[in-house]
């Protein structure tokens, strides 16, 4: 077992249960009741904080299965162009009406997601709320373990922020023991302020590398607070920081922030914790956890019928997805007109009649974000089109590919103990190199500086023009026509350098949970996703209605069972948001 984090502790504290057996914090799943007295000491209050960073993967507690997933395929991608939710109509139905803007507040994935996202936060106060009366924890590691509490309480509550907009903030002195939620504390204030003063803290006090990996260190906060200046729309303090952490970022295990010599070294084992790994959900399998300490909150989105997985056809790649990796003859992306014709696919034809896959020239990171047919699927062959696809008339011919395991992992790094094969100890991903690159490019753009964000641009482009890291056929050749190139010319514009870099985003960050939050932060997600309607409508005839209303869809409502449980003296505490 790898030893991220080692410690045996298992705490159930007034109820709120530390669900923190992961490979990389503890060797002993939780098994015991104790009491605040018992938790005032060094093993004590770095139990509390593992309680908390084992919820980075979205599971445990009370966060359900999947409906709180680290990798937001949910609230990321199915909400966006990207993707689809898949499989066929009547599995997780509640995903329907969230895929089409109509999601309603008693909708359980949001009530799920908000408890999560809270319990998270729980867990850190009671480390920072007991943390002074540890008297054998020196003053110095007592600073590092607040810096790190902090920094988990400025993770959840942003991505809650990013949800919901209308969100508490909850600190150490304000959260009780017994509520995973809010402790009644009203969501009429904007907590960007407080977000930010956290992971800054983060960010000054955190040390370079930590003996554990899987924890946070000073760039990873540094990375995060570029972000929440991103968001704010504060670029200028936004490329201060992007600034720092290229020239001097490194991981917690001491290697210099770069980009992996190949794009899918990020999604698969042998990629975990390294050098375009900034920050992750630390994952773990065969270790006695029935599965839950592995890739959980992801086991929907894998093949179905056939290959790695075997269940459940989850997440597919949209049809736009696709389109947008088409390529013009120099190797650049089609940024206006990608969607004016189809790539072809091998809908409506079945698995045994012939198929020849498209012809056209694309991007190479296609074919390892997305499985399709004739194309090879790692190391289980071809992928066989139809038979691995649950309902091809319903959700299309794609598969999700991204994390999807080698066929020679089975077994060493794929869990079988519980009921899916698709069980993995492939790390989620929640920040990358490559996303601090782009950011940073968005950055440089907004300040006039286009040829900066140029050449971030042309550092990711370099890597995926790389011959070495293209899918390849058994016979050694590139299994599609894969044409790309760097941008050689500066921009004309500011306009074309956002359009640009924005496109790159997309590309490079495919089904990684980021879409739909990107188009709402930038302003253009009603105008985006419209476009993507009128069109997707004609294929998904589920999608035939939708529509995405601009001042509503932008933020998801606030739980109904969230609002009732805030209620005091007959009023809500909460307040729901505009339009539900």
């Amino acid at each position: 077992m790898k030893n991220i984090i080692t410690i045996v502790a298992g705490f159930l504290l007034a109820g709120a249960v530390l669900v923190a057996c992961k490979e990389s914090f503890l060797e002993e799943p939780p098994r015991g009741t104790f009491s605040e007295s018992v938790l005032k000491n060094r093993a004590g209050i770095d139990g509390l904080l593992i309680g908390s960073y084992s919820l980075l993967d979205g599971v445990g507690g009370p966060s359900g299965n999947w409906e709180a997933a680290g990798s937001n395929w949910v609230f990321g991608n199915v909400t966006s162009d990207d993707a689809y939710k898949g499989t066929d109509a009547g599995d997780q139905i509640e995903i329907n009406p969230i895929e089409r803007y109509e999601a309603l507040p008693t909708n359980g994935y949001f009530n799920f997601k908000w408890r999560h996202q809270y319990d998270g936060v729980s867990r850190a106060n009671d480390v920072l709320r007991l943390l002074p009366e540890a008297k054998d924890i020196p003053e110095a590691e007592q600073l590092q373990i607040t810096a790190e509490a902090r920094f988990l309480r400025g993770y959840y509550h942003f991505d809650a922020k990013r949800m919901w907009n209308k969100v508490p903030y909850i600190d150490e002195n304000t959260v009780k023991f017994t509520d995973f939620t809010t402790a009644n504390v009203p969501n009429n204030t904007d907590i960007w302020p407080q977000i930010e003063e956290d992971i800054k803290f983060a960010y000054d006090n955190l040390p370079e590398t930590q003996l554990q990996v899987g924890r946070v260190n000073k760039w990873a906060a540094g990375a995060y607070l570029g972000k929440v200046y991103m968001y704010q729309r504060k670029f200028a303090e936004a490329k201060q920081i992007f600034d720092n952490v290229i020239a001097n970022g490194k991981t917690s295990g001491g290697k210099k922030y770069a980009l992996n010599p190949q794009y899918h070294d990020n999604f698969r084992v042998t990629g975990n914790n390294s050098a375009e790994s900034v920050f992750a959900a630390q994952t773990s399998v065969n270790d006695g956890s029935n599965g839950t300490n592995a890739n959980w909150g992801d086991i929907l989105n894998f093949t179905y019928g056939g290959g790695p997985g075997g269940c459940c056809g989850f997440h597919q790649p949209s049809q736009n997805l696709v389109n947008a990796h088409k390529t013009d003859a120099t190797g650049l992306p089609m940024l206006d007109t990608f969607n004016q014709a189809d790539v072809k696919s091998d809908q409506g034809v079945l698995a045994t009649q012939t198929f020849e896959p498209y012809q056209g020239s694309l991007d190479p990171r296609l074919d390892w974000s997305v499985g399709r047919r004739g194309i090879p699927h790692l190391d289980w062959g071809n992928h066989p089109g139809a038979s691995w696809i649950r309902d091809q008339v319903y959700a299309g011919p794609y598969s999700p590919k991204k994390n999807h395991y080698y066929q020679s992992d089975l077994g060493k790094n794929t869990d079988g103990s519980s009921w899916t094969s698709g069980l993995t100890n492939i790390n989620i991903n929640l920040m990358r190199f490559a996303d601090v690159l782009l950011m940073a490019a968005e950055a440089e753009v907004e300040a006039g500086s286009l040829e900066q964000a140029r050449a971030y641009v042309n550092l990711i482009r370099e890597r995926a023009k790389n011959p070495e890291g293209f899918v390849k056929k058994a016979d050694g050749t590139p299994a599609a026509n894969y044409v790309i190139n760097t941008y050689t010319a500066p921009w004309a514009d500011q306009e074309t350098a956002r359009k640009a870099v924005r496109f790159e985003r997309r590309l490079e960050l495919a089904m990684e949970g980021h879409r739909f939050f990107d188009l709402v932060r930038w302003g253009i997600a009603a105008e985006t996703i419209n476009a993507y309607l009128a069109k997707e409508k004609t294929l998904r005839q589920y999608l035939i209605g939708a529509t995405f209303t601009a001042g509503v869809d932008e933020y998801f409502p606030i739980p109904e069972q969230q609002i009732v449980l805030s209620t005091v003296n007959g009023q809500p505490t909460l307040q729901q948001n505009p339009g539900y």
